[in-house]
């Protein structure tokens, strides 16, 4: 299984380029900084997630000037070639995003999932432990996807389900709701709660398997005896539609649902410190590498398949102690990695593209 084919068409900088990865060793693109490395790295996360490592605002891939930027790829698993193509689209008022595989439009996401399972590391990636609680929440849901194709339907449902109670909630403008309002609220919120406890229990699955491989990593990385505990916190506790009873006022108010999974956070301590606020920044970046390199572990050892790993300039942000550490723990399987310095000594690449040329 491996990404074979790539070709990008007014995508950020570039107006057009191809490129054909190494499909079961590391491929490097080494350049000055403004090439492009780190978009074409996105425009590969953009298959296997739909979305982008650095914006929220689709319109942010297309070139300037243009309306529509395309990605193409020819992806292989085990013996069966697959097409993948992905175009973005703005609009006068908003940015779509059209995926075909081999020419038809996939049933779902978890197609997605299933066909090109993604780890990724940048060097924003040690956010995921000191800031908002989505980065982690964001984390946990595509790791349970990327575990299981299947579960990507109760993730998309969950979020279907928040987005209607939401809505109904906000046009309600603040105001009790009339008998046939309070009796559809009623119904949306049977099925939050359904869904809600769906994506918890996969949440807790996933947190406690990820628990010790986070712990190994960690111990590998740092050659410290640190204890490393996951734990997901709930943002209400008992029985959520009980909870959601007693919140309705403030649901009110607000114009959206206050309690749920996407208001949960994933608590990650180490020697039973918060690690958001009491560990130091060599500590933080360490947690974040060993939570990624667990994560790919666990999609490797579940599914018997190794996800295709993406390092956006990574080693310029770490120590060499760390980098060595990294180059030892990374595992086998297609590589693309970004650089403008030159790489650790232990790193053999298969393939070194220079993006200033033929650009």
């Amino acid at each position: 299984m491996g990404l074979q084919e790539l070709t990008v068409r007014n995508f950020r900088i570039f107006k057009e380029f191809s490129f054909s990865p190494d499909p079961n060793a590391v491929t490097v693109f080494m350049s000055p900084n403004g090439t492009g490395k780190t978009s074409i790295l996105e425009a590969v996360y953009s298959l296997g997630t739909l979305n982008s490592f650095r914006t929220n605002n689709a319109s942010n891939l297309i070139h300037t000037g243009e309306t529509l930027a395309e990605v193409h790829s020819v992806i292989f698993q085990q013996e069966r070639r697959l097409q993948v193509d992905l175009t973005i689209t703005k609009h006068e008022h908003r940015t779509t995003k059209q995926m075909l595989v081999n020419g038809k439009r996939p049933s779902s996401r978890a197609l997605l999932a299933e066909l090109m399972p993604i780890t990724i590391f940048t060097p924003e990636g040690v956010e995921i432990i000191r800031e908002r609680p989505e980065h982690r929440r964001q984390f946990l849901d595509i790791l349970i996807g990327d575990v299981s194709p299947k579960n990507e339907e109760v993730i998309a449902t969950y979020t279907k389900v928040v987005r209607q109670r939401n809505a109904l909630l906000k046009s309600l403008e603040k105001q009790p709701p009339s008998p046939t309002s309070r009796s559809e609220l009623q119904i949306w919120t049977k099925q939050f709660v359904e869904e809600a406890e769906k994506l918890n229990t996969l949440r807790h699955d996933i947190v406690n398997q990820l628990g010790p491989l986070t712990q190994e990593k960690y111990k590998q990385i740092s050659q410290q005896n640190d204890v490393i505990e996951l734990r997901l916190h709930q943002s209400w506790s008992g029985d959520l539609a009980t909870a959601l009873e007693a919140e309705f006022m403030h649901e009110l108010y607000r114009g959206s649902t206050v309690l749920g999974p996407h208001h949960d956070d994933l608590l990650i301590e180490l020697n039973g410190r918060d690690s958001r606020h009491q560990a130091s920044q060599g500590e933080q970046r360490t947690l974040a590498l060993a939570l990624r390199l667990a994560g790919h572990e666990l999609v490797r050892t579940t599914r018997g398949l190794d996800p295709l790993l993406l390092l956006d300039d990574v080693f310029s942000e770490l120590d060499p102690y760390r980098s060595n550490k990294l180059l030892e723990l990374l595992p086998k399987g297609q590589t693309l990695v970004t650089t403008a310095s030159p790489l650790p000594s232990g790193m053999e690449p298969a393939v070194v593209i220079d993006l200033t040329k033929g650009r």
